[in-house]
């Protein structure tokens, strides 16, 4: 057996006149700061790129979605939108970039900035793709001279011959990188019927649940419509 001492290791020693500074501690001020402003900052990337929340204000699209509907909106479900405003404005400092841009399918209830004034949204339903010819002869809509099957469409006054196009509609073909939309209220929509149609690169995201609905005329919460599917 050995009888040479055992050796451990001593920690080395500072250099003479070191001084060890303990790093100062965050505030309470500062710790609160931070956590707000990545809450804000999580809460603009997923209201840009992930999902919404958008009201319904007019009866356009009744009765699939009435007055007081509160909607989330999923914002991929056509691609990659980066909108280019200036922060809680509508001011556009120049046009919005669009990555892996999808084409909707015929039926989608889509938000979009509204081409007569890009500082409101819309809501409406799909009806026309890119290429297709679309035509309204006597309230029923036409693809292709095919008669298009509507059960969401809803008529509250029967077919005019002075309706306008609100109720005849000449063939109109849909240019590649368009849509046609119309409101499932038709008499009472405000769509692609009167202003054209919808170029792809205006949509904000596709419709996906109700997460609240308030009715005002009767002030209080529509409880059989919480958490429903816009496409029940």
């Amino acid at each position: 057996m050995s009888n040479k001492p055992e050796h451990t290791e001593e920690p080395a020693e500072s250099p003479a006149g070191a001084v060890k500074t303990a790093k100062p501690k965050k505030t309470a001020l500062r710790e609160y700061t931070e956590a707000f402003l990545i809450a804000i900052l999580l809460a603009l990337l997923i209201r840009t790129f992930i999902i919404q929340a958008f009201k319904i204000p007019t009866g356009s699209m009744e009765p699939t979605l009435l007055v007081g509907d509160h909607l989330l909106v999923s914002k991929f479900s056509y691609g990659i939108h980066i909108p280019n405003e200036i922060l809680f404005t509508s001011i556009q400092l120049f046009p919005d970039y669009h990555f892996f841009t999808r084409v909707p399918e015929r039926g989608d209830i889509v938000v979009f900035k509204y081409p007569e004034d890009p500082s409101k949204d819309f809501i409406k339903r799909v009806v026309g793709l890119p290429g297709e010819t679309i035509q309204i002869i006597q309230q029923r809509v036409y693809i292709n001279d095919k008669l298009l099957k509507e059960p969401y469409a809803y008529h509250s006054k029967p077919p005019s011959l002075d309706s306008g196009k609100r109720d005849n509609m000449p063939p109109l073909r849909i240019p590649e990188d368009s849509i046609f939309v119309m409101g499932d209220n038709r008499e009472n929509s405000h769509d692609s019927r009167f202003w054209g149609a919808l170029k792809v690169s205006k949509l904000r995201g596709k419709a996906q649940w109700i997460y609240w609905s308030w009715d005002s005329p009767n002030s209080g919460v529509r409880t059989d419509r919480l958490g429903d599917s816009v496409y029940r």
